[in-house]
């Protein structure tokens, strides 16, 4: 079984400047990621691509020994580029290289590090044993949920839920389905997902992982200081 593992870094961030190569408990944010592979390496065989348009990047990168000649293109480096497009394109760069195939491609995401091996290889388990299933993703359960407490504009202009059960018998967060959020950690795809026109990674054939610890996305300040706070503080109850 051959893996793919993608990390993919844009240069521009609107909301934490230079995020990607930013330090954070000591440690550059992407240097988490790549450290990962390490431990993923000792178990599989598993190739490590970087998919960037910025130089800087590409050195940080490259000091915790992860280099590449790719360099994503400029159609891929904007704001509007979809993640799918972006892996799809590395991976047949790495396939044009290597003159063979991947099974599988994992995708780390840089901005949500807080995963382990043993999630890793938990969620890849998961997807073995379901071979209808195309891809799978990290979640936690939802804060909140559709059923219950979230709201959109109606077609009249009014707020109502945003999902309703038909014969009305969600009267408490409790009673209502189980939902969960993306953490926007990992990703698991099979090689067939990139040979369909998919765009999103959500699609009718998705499993998940659900994380039984802290995990989420660096979206905002508050978001990057309140990780550090966790990693500084060893508040969290597993090992990166």
């Amino acid at each position: 079984m051959k893996i793919l593992i993608t990390i993919c870094a844009r240069g521009g961030s609107k909301g934490i400047p230079g995020k990607n190569i930013k330090d954070i408990n000591g440690k550059s944010l992407i240097g988490y990621s790549i450290d990962l592979t390490k431990k993923i390496k000792e178990k599989f065989d598993v190739k490590v691509a970087l998919s960037t348009d910025d130089e800087a990047i590409k050195e940080k990168a490259k000091s915790f020994g992860l280099n590449t000649d790719y360099s994503r293109p400029d159609y891929l480096a904007t704001d509007t580029a979809g993640k799918i497009d972006t892996i799809r394109d590395l991976l047949l760069y790495e396939e044009s290289i290597a003159n063979n195939k991947y099974d599988f491609i994992l995708d780390l995401d840089v901005t949500s590090p807080l995963r382990t091996f043993e999630d890793i290889e938990n969620a890849l388990n998961i997807i073995l044993e379901n071979p209808e299933a195309l891809n799978l993703f990290s979640v936690n359960p939802a804060a909140r949920s559709p059923y219950f407490n979230m709201v959109e504009k109606n077609a009249e202009g009014f707020y109502s839920l945003v999902k309703t059960n038909p014969d009305g018998s969600v009267m408490t967060r409790q009673s209502a389905p189980k939902v969960y959020e993306l953490n926007a950690s990992f990703y698991w795809y099979r090689r067939s997902f990139f040979d369909k026109e998919i765009k999103s990674a959500i699609t009718d054939k998705s499993l998940i992982y659900e994380m039984n610890h802290i995990c989420f996305d660096l979206d905002h300040p508050v978001d990057f200081l309140f990780m550090e706070y966790l990693l500084q503080n060893k508040k969290l109850d597993f090992e990166l």
